[in-house]
């Protein structure tokens, strides 16, 4: 499988291949660590939490869920988020992390699983065609908009957590 899935059958391995060890790090984490903010931030020179990482996640996979059933009733689809640009990114994984600011760890984690479970039952449901023949935003095909944001950022947000495991000496 080549760095970047190439069809629905790559798309799918590669977060089934991510997914479960990102799961397993968050899990490991104690809740009370959770809200420490040691991990390098979407923003240079920023420190953001565990739980910030968990709510970026959240925020890209629900965006990707809600421009996919805008376009399937040939709405208009603010894209990335209505008033955001792409040049943006930085304010909106912010909303992402204030969002989800008040959330406990585990619900952040359930709610986690529950969006990546719709985000596979989404590409399950496409036929290889919707999802790789097509251009669907821009140049970009719908399972290339999926890997961007989600299995490109889960392998980042592994590392960043990882790397919060070693340094605070988790197993």
């Amino acid at each position: 499988m080549s760095s970047v899935p190439q069809s629905k059958q790559e798309l799918e391995l590669a977060i089934h291949s991510v997914f479960p060890k990102l799961m397993a790090d968050y899990r490991s984490i104690p809740a009370q660590m959770s809200r420490v903010c040691s991990i390098d931030g979407n923003i240079q020179g920023t420190q953001i939490s565990v739980c910030d990482t968990v709510a970026y996640l959240i925020g890209w996979g629900k965006l990707v869920l809600k421009w996919y059933e805008l376009t399937s009733q040939t709405l208009p689809v603010d894209f990335p988020d209505t008033g955001y640009k792409w040049n943006q990114l930085e304010l909106l994984a912010d909303r992402f992390h204030q969002e989800y600011h008040q959330w406990q760890y585990s619900d952040l984690l359930n709610e986690y699983e529950l969006t990546m479970a719709k985000l596979l039952t989404l590409i399950a449901s496409l036929s290889v065609q919707q999802l790789y023949g097509i251009a669907w935003y821009d140049k970009w095909t719908l399972g290339r908009m999926i890997q961007f944001n989600t299995y490109s950022p889960m392998k980042n947000m592994r590392t960043k957590v990882r790397r919060f495991k070693k340094d605070n000496a988790l197993k």
